[in-house]
């Protein structure tokens, strides 16, 4: 029986890459995440999509409190996944998500078995950092792998750092440098 294998695009939304929150490299980093998507799809990988999503009561909440700034709000042109990659949505899941990581995709992962985690997207030292670290949670000896190569900060030297810490948990980063 083949390994059963994921890829999991953290928040390319409108708000993360030209929106609210957007900044140059996450646009920067479109083409790469869409041969991504197509060359995992290819190998047999399961995609899953995550969507920061949040409410009118953002500013009212911890995370709002701390970036006042509301972005991703359910329905909202903000909310939806950036250009290409929105287009690859179809033949994947998604998974709405209030906060940083989402339990619910680490149960699901668990649930499913997943022997491969792959993740990428947006921000590596926020969002893909809270999800890989849940994932690797939810699935120990799992392999679970974060390509750089595919994600993007707004604050490149926090990236960086996010990236180190996640290969002192024992999960593989590819695509450095």
């Amino acid at each position: 029986m083949p390994s059963k294998k994921v890829l999991v695009i953290v928040d390319y939304q409108v708000d993360f890459v030209t929106g609210a929150l957007g900044f140059p490299e996450a646009a920067a980093i479109e083409e790469k995440l869409c041969q991504k998507i197509k060359t995992r799809r290819a190998e047999g990988y399961d995609t899953i999509f995550t969507f920061d999503t949040h409410g009118e009561d953002y500013l009212s909440t911890s995370e709002g409190r701390g970036l006042p700034v509301p972005h991703c709000l359910r329905g909202s042109g903000g909310w939806r996944l950036y250009g290409r990659v929105g287009e690859l949505l179809p033949g994947g899941m998604g998974y709405e998500k209030s906060q940083f990581g989402s339990m619910e995709l680490a149960g699901y992962l668990k649930e499913q078995k997943y022997e491969t985690v792959e993740l990428a997207g947006v921000v590596t030292h926020i969002c893909v950092l809270s999800n890989a670290v849940l994932a690797k949670s939810a699935l120990p000896d799992s392999e679970i792998v974060v390509d750089a190569s595919c994600c993007a900060s707004n604050d490149p030297s926090l990236g960086e750092k996010a990236l180190d810490l996640l290969e002192g948990l024992q999960i593989k980063v590819i695509g450095r440098g």
